[in-house]
């Protein structure tokens, strides 16, 4: 386990028990990262909520944040440790509906900054 930090599952489940943090989080799962305005479009939500849950996240440990010019890039904090991956990927494999309708958002997004930036 070098490397992972410790994480308190109570913790963990607290910070995935909200319908929108838990498909976010799947979401940037399942993309490797996603930018502030991917997340708001996908769940047609306005950016202080969708911030507020990313800061609910990063909180807990399980999200990191980069600034890349105007864009805050969320993704996987590199230091979960496996078991909490396997719970995320198990959750988007079995319960496909919880992202079916923020990926279709997320799919039609004209100017996507990650599709954009290489």
């Amino acid at each position: 386990m070098k490397g992972q930090a410790f994480y308190n599952p109570v913790t963990v489940f607290k910070a995935l028990g909200d319908e929108l943090r838990l498909a976010a989080t799947v979401l940037i799962c399942r993309h490797g990262e996603l930018c502030v305005c991917e997340l708001m479009e996908a769940f047609d939500a306005p950016q202080p909520k969708v911030s507020r849950h990313l800061a609910c996240l990063r909180d807990a440990g399980l999200l990191e944040a980069e600034r890349r010019g105007q864009w805050v890039y969320y993704y996987l904090s590199p230091r979960l440790p496996g078991w909490i991956v396997r719970v995320l990927e198990e959750t988007a494999d079995n319960n496909p509906a919880l992202i079916k309708q923020p990926l279709a958002r997320l799919q039609a997004m004209a100017d996507r900054p990650a599709v954009q930036c290489p």
